[in-house]
C-alpha cells in the first residue's frame, strides 16, 4: 500500500495494520500465553460438541510396549543377528499388555456402540501416541468406532499413531490442558504398566479422586498386578500413616480382560448410564 506517512511527509510504502488475532508473532509471544491456554481449552470444546462426544474411557500406560507381532519379529532379528535377546525376550513379555489393552478397548467400543441414545458416550481416549495408547486406540477402531487422541509435542517418543479417529485427533502444547482433557470428560480410566508419565497420570487422578475434587464416580483400573506390585509399595505408605487404609479401595486391580471389562460396563451402567455424559 502505498500513502503518505504523516510523521515524514513523503509517500512510502506503509504495511497494513494487523488484527491481533493473526498476528502469529504476537500469539506465539510471551504476551499472547494467555491465547494459547485459552485456545487448548475452547477448540476441543468445540469439536467434542461438533462431533457429539459425551463422555469417555480414558487409556493410560508406556509409549515403549510393543504388539507382539513388532515384538516377536524383534526377538527373531536379535537372534540372527547378534542382538540383545534378554532386552528383546522382557519386550515381547510386555507385549501382552499391547494386545490386552487393544482387546478391551474393542470390547468396550462395541459395548458403547450398542447403548440408546444420539450422544456418543464412552468413547476410548488415550495419549494419542505409540505403545498401550497406540493398543487402545487400534481396538476401537477394530470395532470401527470413534476414538480420540490428545497428542502432546514432545523432542522424542510420542508421535501419533495411525489409528485415531482423524476427525478427534489433537495435538496440545501445554501439558496441563492435555490433563485437563484426560479428566474433565472421563467416567473411567484404566492405568496399563508405564513409566514417568503414567504414574504422575495415575497418582493425580488419585488425589482428584481421594480429595473429592472429581465430582462424579470414577471407576480406576490399575492393570497388571505383578508389574505394579513391583514398582508401587502403597502399602508402605498406609503403614507411615501418609494415606489411609480406604485409599487402596480407590482402584482396582485387574489381570485379564474378562474381569476389566466386567467390572467396567458394572461400575458405568451403575453411576452414569441414566445420566447425561460431561465434566468433572
Amino acid at each position: 500500500m502505498i500513502r503518505k506517512r504523516a510523521d515524514r511527509g513523503v509517500d512510502e510504502a506503509v504495511p497494513k495494520p494487523v488484527k491481533a488475532y493473526t498476528d502469529l508473532n504476537f500469539l506465539n509471544s510471551r504476551a499472547g500465553r494467555p491465547m494459547r491456554i485459552l485456545a487448548e481449552f475452547l477448540e476441543p470444546e468445540d469439536r467434542f460438541e461438533r462431533h457429539n462426544v459425551s463422555d469417555t474411557i480414558v487409556f493410560f500406560g508406556s509409549a515403549r510396549i510393543r504388539s507382539r507381532e513388532v515384538a516377536e519379529e524383534a526377538l527373531d532379528s536379535a537372534k540372527k543377528h547378534g542382538g540383545d535377546v534378554e532386552r528383546a525376550e522382557q519386550t515381547l513379555q510386555m507385549s501382552r499388555y499391547y494386545e490386552e489393552a487393544r482387546e478391551l478397548s474393542r470390547r468396550l467400543t462395541e459395548w458403547s456402540k450398542g447403548l440408546t441414545g444420539r450422544s456418543k458416550r464412552f468413547v476410548m481416549c488415550t495419549g494419542g501416541g505409540p505403545g498401550i495408547m497406540e493398543a487402545a486406540n487400534r481396538g476401537a477402531a477394530d470395532a470401527k468406532g470413534h476414538n480420540i487422541g490428545l497428542n502432546i509435542s514432545l523432542p522424542f517418543e510420542q508421535h501419533e499413531n495411525p489409528y485415531i479417529s482423524h476427525e478427534l485427533s489433537f495435538d496440545f502444547h501445554y501439558f496441563f490442558m492435555r490433563k485437563f482433557w484426560f479428566s474433565y470428560l472421563a467416567k473411567a480410566m484404566i492405568v496399563f504398566p508405564g513409566g514417568y508419565g503414567t504414574l504422575d497420570e495415575f497418582f493425580e487422578l488419585m488425589t482428584l479422586v481421594s480429595t473429592r475434587k472429581m465430582g462424579k464416580a470414577m471407576p480406576v483400573i490399575l492393570y497388571g498386578s505383578d508389574y505394579w506390585k513391583e514398582i508401587l509399595n502403597l502399602d508402605a505408605m498406609v503403614k507411615f500413616g501418609t494415606i489411609s487404609p480406604s485409599d487402596l479401595e480407590l482402584f482396582h486391580c485387574s489381570d485379564s480382560v474378562d474381569d476389566a471389562y466386567d467390572y467396567l460396563t458394572k461400575m458405568l451402567s451403575e453411576h452414569h448410564l441414566d445420566k447425561p455424559g460431561g465434566g468433572m
